[in-house]
């Protein structure tokens, strides 16, 4: 009880207006990503900036509840926090590998489709940049949270969130006329990881949460599998989460914000 007061106040004191289920919540979020179940959260639980974030995070190794080393990045205003080492190793196997696994949602076509390998050179590149951004804090000591922005004007935001958050295969569509993408009312393979954070009792938290369109599934399955594989592994080498469920269904929805 006096472990989960601690995350209580320290959420109330540099996030104001977190609420006792919202500060419990992400703090396992954190504890995840500070634990290597996932190399990075998005930080979408309410309005706060990189000070107010940075001092909580803080507050958080202080009483305990956090090890390693953490790093704040402000990606063209949206802000994840990142484990550092699991990210670059994430990255840096998907770049050695000359696959990445892109589907483009374009509003233009009539089904999603997978990109060519051909057609990923600029991907690459952008991945190669936020690789050598992120690879010079790797070795910040323990109780560290450093902090640093990255414009990113040129990225698509979703693909490059979507490697940072470690999903198997990830979204891309055309900006250069709107936002919009072909996804409404296609059928979608929805894959949901939840698990259990024993150390304050936290029931049910989704760690990971990602679609992949059934056009294209057959063609992923493989990758799914050993990203599946993978993530059980990162599952069994750490001691803060329990009872490890992962779904997959079927979904069909009018509209898809990416």
């Amino acid at each position: 009880m006096s472990l989960i007061m601690d995350l209580h106040a320290a959420a109330k004191q540099h996030l104001k207006g977190c609420r006792r289920s919202l500060a419990l919540r992400l703090a396992a979020e954190t504890l995840a990503v500070d634990c290597g179940l996932k190399p990075c959260f998005l930080y979408d639980l309410g309005a706060a900036d990189v000070s107010q974030i940075q001092g909580y995070l803080k507050q958080l190794h202080q009483v305990g509840f956090l090890q390693g080393p953490l790093h704040i990045l402000n990606l063209a205003g949206t802000i994840l926090l990142i484990n550092v080492p699991k990210a670059t190793s994430c990255l840096a196997m998907l770049l050695n590998s000359g696959e990445l696994h892109v589907i483009d949602v374009s509003a233009k076509l009539k089904h999603p489709e997978v990109f060519a390998q051909d057609r990923l050179w600029k991907i690459h590149s952008q991945l190669s940049d936020l690789l050598k951004h992120l690879t010079p804090y790797q070795s910040e000591p323990p109780g560290t949270v450093s902090i640093a922005d990255i414009p990113a004007t040129e990225w698509n935001l979703c693909t490059m969130f979507g490697f940072l958050l470690h999903y198997p295969a990830v979204y891309w569509f055309d900006t250069s006329r709107n936002f919009e993408n072909c996804l409404s009312f296609t059928p979608l393979k929805h894959v949901t990881v939840k698990t259990t954070c024993s150390k304050i009792g936290l029931h049910k938290l989704q760690v990971y949460s990602f679609t992949i369109p059934e056009t294209v599934y057959h063609t992923l399955q493989l990758l799914l599998q050993a990203w599946t594989e993978r993530l059980k592994r990162s599952f069994h080498g750490q001691c803060h989460f329990t009872d490890l469920e992962i779904t997959m269904e079927t979904v069909t929805l009018p509209a898809v914000a990416l």
